[in-house]
């Protein structure tokens, strides 16, 4: 099948499979919902797929000037395109038994397809304006599902994530305005698109221009000083709202950098300039002070928050040094996180589905209650903290390596420095759960424990996340060999 077809079929069956669920009164009974809803995301999954694994091809759509569509299947769509489907599926086919005590599943599972649609289109667009229509696309579809509950506080930080995200929008919004007038073209071209003429004389004002689109696209990454709406976001919304937050949308805005900055303007035009040091500098406060605000956070979900606002600027600390090493470290790490915090939030949301707990001192004892749902959290909190042979120490190995070749003064030893720090930080604020909820103590009253396994149908997305976040790390070969083609191509 022709595959400009299939890239269109892939974003718009998503689409309209969401506008149908919440538009169809027909819908009303669970079981018919879910069987929408199910085969919605496995036909999205396949028709993704067939495009991520299929041969390359391109799309234009009609349209005039620089406002054109543009969609493109190149090596780093197809990565983050499969990384999306994996997690959305899991998360989606988890969120069957969870919206039970959520309530409105029809609004959550429509705005959940709308968005996996919105996300595809983001992995395959071709050209700048096409991502940024998107992305702001993302962004308004995204909220439903930060609100879903409709409580006060839920309704509050659906609107701090809105303004937060439109700031960073419009800050991108205008170094698309200036880039296009001194880029041979918007789409995405390895290495750079930045005309040599027209930059001649104007570098300090794309300097500026550079910045303010790296800091625009890291308000969705969570970096600062555009973060705050992650930790206010990701407690109120459901469990699988959260994990596809953080580990999917948090990195459209990763994205983004990586395809403003490594395919329109060029990481040779900032290498060495104040707009590097400025990144670099916001990244390893922002990995500092995530993993500090987690380790010191007692509510469960708000500490995994805290955590993503850390360990995205992991990714971006690896990009900001423009070092393929460090490239390749980053580009895995947008991968293994994807798969560990998605699974370490899920984990999380079995926990309270089961048991109404939310604090971290209310889980002692949840070991010997959930032995395969904290099993699974354990072995995702090892690889978030890099521990080998799992997955995160593949890439933190592979971002101080970097680091330490960048031969970039001070923060060439700073970043490891950091990195080190954070791992024990990391280490601080997970494993205390694992610790305390299978040795609870002596004084822990045992006889009031009962098994409360979640239903296969949560438990088997836990068991296939966690394996991934380990065997990754194990037989991590292919995946560094294509992710070093694709940072061989733009630096």
């Amino acid at each position: 099948m022709n595959t400009s077809f299939m890239i269109i079929l892939a974003i718009l069956f998503p689409v309209l499979c969401g506008v149908w669920i919440l538009l169809c009164p027909g819908l009303k009974e669970r079981s018919a919902l879910h069987r929408a809803a199910g085969a919605g995301l496995v036909i999205t999954t396949v028709l993704a797929a067939a495009v991520i694994f299929g041969s390359s091809g391109a799309l234009n759509l009609p349209g005039g000037g620089v406002l054109k569509l543009y969609f493109c299947v190149d090596t780093l769509g197809r990565l983050i395109g499969a990384v999306v489907c994996v997690v959305w599926l899991l998360a989606g086919f988890f969120s069957f038994e969870y919206m039970k005590h959520e309530g409105n599943e029809k609004r959550y599972f429509g705005f959940y397809l709308l968005v996996y649609g919105v996300l595809l289109a983001l992995c395959f667009s071709g050209n700048l304006v096409t991502y940024y229509l998107f992305y702001e696309l993302m962004t308004l579809t995204a909220v439903p599902l930060i609100l879903h509950s409709g409580t006060r506080e839920s309704i509050m930080a659906a609107v701090k994530y809105l303004l937060y995200s439109m700031c960073g929008a419009y800050l991108v919004l205008f170094g698309i305005y200036f880039l296009n007038h001194y880029t041979v073209s918007l789409n995405f071209t390895p290495g750079g698109s930045l005309n040599p003429d027209l930059v001649s004389g104007n570098e300090a004002l794309l300097l500026v221009v550079t910045f303010l689109l790296i800091v625009g696209f890291g308000a969705k990454a969570g970096m600062f000083p555009l973060h705050a709406w992650l930790p206010a976001a990701h407690p109120v919304a459901p469990a699988p709202a959260s994990a596809v937050l953080s580990g999917l949308i948090v990195k459209m805005g990763v994205l983004g950098i990586i395809r403003g900055l490594y395919y329109i303007v060029g990481a040779d035009f900032i290498r060495g300039t104040w707009v590097q040091t400025a990144w670099l500098a916001l990244t390893l406060l922002t990995v500092f002070m995530g993993s500090m605000l987690a380790y010191r956070e007692p509510v469960m979900k708000k500490r995994l928050a805290y955590s993503t606002v850390s360990q995205a600027s992991y990714i971006l600390f690896g990009l900001a040094l423009l070092q393929p090493q460090a490239m390749a470290g980053a580009l895995l790490h947008v991968v293994f996180h994807a798969l560990i915090k998605s699974c370490l939030f899920l984990c999380v949301g079995a926990m309270i589905f089961k048991t109404g707990k939310t604090r971290v001192e209310e889980f002692r004892g949840i070991g010997k209650e959930m032995p395969v749902t904290v099993w699974c959290y354990t072995f995702a909190s090892l690889a978030l903290i890099g521990i080998p042979p799992a997955s995160g120490f593949i890439s933190k190995w592979y971002l101080a390596e970097g680091s330490l070749n960048s031969g970039i003064r001070v923060f060439s030893w700073l970043g490891p420095v950091i990195l080190l720090i954070s791992a024990l930080l990391t280490a601080g604020y997970l494993l205390p759960v694992t610790i305390r909820g299978f040795l609870p103590g002596s004084d822990f009253d045992y006889g009031s424990l009962r098994k409360m396994e979640p239903v296969k149908i949560m438990t088997v997305p836990l068991l296939i996340l966690a394996i991934l976040a380990v065997v990754l790390g194990m037989v991590p070969n292919p995946l560094i060999r294509y992710i070093a083609q694709i940072a061989e191509s733009i630096l």
